[in-house]
């Protein structure tokens, strides 16, 4: 319900007002007695404090009118009221067919045309256009000969001037309880027009398809949330711009048939900004007229660069053994990844061993594959193995055997992950391919190679460095590959990163679910202060899941860390830094190291390496489920 107002003039109308409001409640919010030289300023106030609807009289209602946007429902003096007046008159004035003179503003009586045939007189009107004008109409009314005057204070007082009787135009709470309904009626309209702009609005705004809005002429009026993110940063400022500026490929004739309506829809691929749609048009009618017309558009899913396979001839090029990203592809915001990236650019000019080190989730399969492709095995292929999880035979079988890794991967890139998880006897074998250049699994049948090796692991270069001395890594091998190190730095301490990345896949999320979510501020905050162990792989992950199940369009905090307890009830607790940055203990990490270390040291015996660590085996498989994905 709309709050109403009541501006008037006079103390008795407002003692009026209070008898009907005791007989029924209309919907009126507030009262009050107003000077006319005073109206706008009150109006204006009553809209401040809220006022949807103002209720007035005459001129008072003619100035809210003109200088406010506010609906104004006038107090208008009814046929009973006026007949009244009449009758009265022609008691007083007793002459046949008597000049009865009406001073006053139009709007403020009813419709008086068969009034002289019904009461048998000469009924002149006077309406002033302006206050100003009132008594210059009242002494037109008198030089006409008015034997009597109706109207407000200016026109009794002129009549008395000019010695003729008259009466005051004055109001019953007939007059009152007519303009009350009306309130009431108006503010109904406007409230079911408001439900269903608020509903418009709703779908808009909740749409997952873009929405552009214009008039006859194509001009566009409105775009909703989901089209200001098609269009970048172009999306804040298309209103008012003609649709053909901001899509420049529509079909201009059929764009004009359907604002003619001689089309009923027109559909199209076409561009928006960078992101290429595919738009329907259709027109807007009201009856037999159109209006406008509106243009709704989703996204067409494109490969992203990511996915793309290179195109390239080479004789030594196997199907399938492919890298597919660069370094532009991989986030580089921060200081500390910018360093990582200029330092793999360098060492992919090399052709020594690569080793990086990172934790879980990090990006050092997409380092590798950039090394690759910016480095002089760039023709060649990409093979990537991982060797957590593998027995010694099956190490062995996998690098060395005649379809083994090496052999595919001649005159390209071999990528090792978790290489200290190799047995001694393959960490031999590889440490004879990147020294000499050779490798078979029959040294009686040894072939020459060239291969570029680039190796990664979760361990940290001292961890490394205490298995190679204690006998669980070969120290020569552990040598060739210190040369060449790159430290991968975990997500948490890439604030710029993380923040990018979690906008990077909110928004293709929202492209591969056709949905339209808002990460908010608190979501934000509470996203960038999770300590994110899995790093990215642990993110993309969880946004995923959260894009594909929210249910409301905002992503506030207390969604976010409501999933996050549920998928993630025994992570490390985030830990608040001063700047707001999150940082948290890596807990999981250092025991994902030491169960490793163990299974290395013991030569990849689960009972062994169990009693090491001193837990069951049952404990042991659960935990390397957990963290080594070739357990899973």
């Amino acid at each position: 319900m709309g709050k109403i107002v009541l501006l008037v003039p006079r103390e008795e109308m407002l003692y009026l007002a209070h008898n009907i409001l005791q007989e029924k409640k209309y919907a009126i919010a507030q009262m009050r007695v107003i000077q006319t030289e005073n109206t706008v300023v009150e109006a204006r106030n009553s809209i401040a404090a809220g006022a949807d609807i103002i209720i007035a009289r005459g001129l008072q209602a003619s100035l809210i009118k003109q200088y406010t946007d506010v609906p104004v429902v006038e107090i208008v003096a009814t046929a009973q009221e006026m007949a009244l007046l009449v009758v009265k008159a022609r008691q007083i004035v007793k002459k046949a067919r008597p000049i009865i003179a009406v001073v006053g503003f139009q709007n403020m009586f009813c419709d008086m045309t068969y009034f002289e045939t019904i009461y048998d007189i000469k009924l002149r009107t006077y309406f002033a256009a302006n206050g100003s004008g009132l008594k210059e109409k009242a002494m037109e009314a008198v030089e006409d000969g008015a034997d009597l005057m109706i109207g407000g204070d200016i026109a009794v007082e002129t009549a008395k001037e000019a010695d003729i009787p008259s009466l005051f135009l004055s109001i019953t709470e007939d007059s009152l309880r007519t303009a009350f309904s009306m309130a009431e009626s108006l503010d109904f309209a406007m409230g079911a027009e408001k439900r269903s702009t608020a509903q418009i609005e709703t779908l808009l705004d909740y749409s997952f398809n873009g929405v552009v809005n214009m008039d006859r002429k194509g001009v566009i009026t409105t775009v909703n949330p989901v089209m200001r993110d098609i269009l970048g940063a172009d999306g804040e400022q298309v209103a008012g711009r003609h649709i053909t500026q901001v899509f420049s490929d529509i079909d201009r004739d059929k764009l004009s048939q359907v604002l003619e309506g001689k089309e009923e829809s027109y559909s199209s691929f076409m561009q928006a900004g960078k992101t290429s749609i595919f738009a329907i048009l259709a027109p807007v009618r009201v009856g037999n007229e159109t209006e406008g017309a509106i243009l709704t558009c989703h996204k067409v899913k494109q490969q992203s660069r990511g996915e793309r396979r290179p195109q390239r001839d080479g004789a030594n090029r196997v199907q399938g053994l492919i890298a597919r990203r660069n370094f532009s592809s991989i986030r580089q915001e921060s200081g500390a990844m910018k360093e990582c990236v200029h330092l793999a650019r360098l060492y992919s000019q090399s052709e020594q061993p690569v080793l990086l080190l990172g934790e879980t989730g990090t990006e050092r399969r997409a380092l590798a594959e950039s090394i690759h492709n910016t480095g002089l095995c760039s023709e060649g292929p990409f093979l990537a193995l991982s060797c957590a999880g593998l027995a010694r035979e099956e190490q062995e079988e996998m690098l060395f055997g005649n379809k083994g890794a090496v052999f595919l991967a001649e005159g390209g890139t071999l990528y090792l992950e978790d290489v200290e998880t190799l047995s001694l006897k393959s960490q031999y074998g590889l440490y004879q391919l990147i020294r000499y250049k050779t490798g078979s699994r029959d040294f009686a049948r040894t072939m020459g190679f060239h291969i570029r090796v680039i190796a990664s692991s979760i361990l940290t270069p001292e961890d490394l460095g205490n298995l190679a001395f204690s006998g669980g890594f070969r120290q020569d091998l552990y040598y060739l590959f210190t040369g060449l190190v790159l430290r991968v730095p975990p997500l948490r301490e890439r604030p710029e990163d993380l923040e990018q990345a979690i906008r990077d896949t909110v928004r293709e999320a929202c492209d591969q679910y056709s949905r339209y979510h808002v990460v908010t501020q608190g979501g934000m905050q509470c996203l960038k202060a999770y300590p994110w162990q899995g790093n990215l792989l642990q993110l993309e992950t969880f946004l995923k899941r959260l894009i594909l199940t929210a249910e409301k369009r905002s992503i506030d905090e207390i969604l976010v860390r409501k999933l996050l307890r549920e998928l993630f009830p025994s992570s490390a607790p985030v830990r608040m830094m001063p700047d707001g940055q999150g940082i948290g203990g890596p807990v999981a990490c250092e025991e994902e190291r030491q169960i490793r270390l163990a299974l290395t040291a013991q030569g990849g015996s689960r009972e062994r390496a169990a009693a090491c660590l001193g837990i069951s085996k049952a404990t042991l498989w659960r935990k390397m489920k957990k963290y080594i994905s070739n357990y899973k």
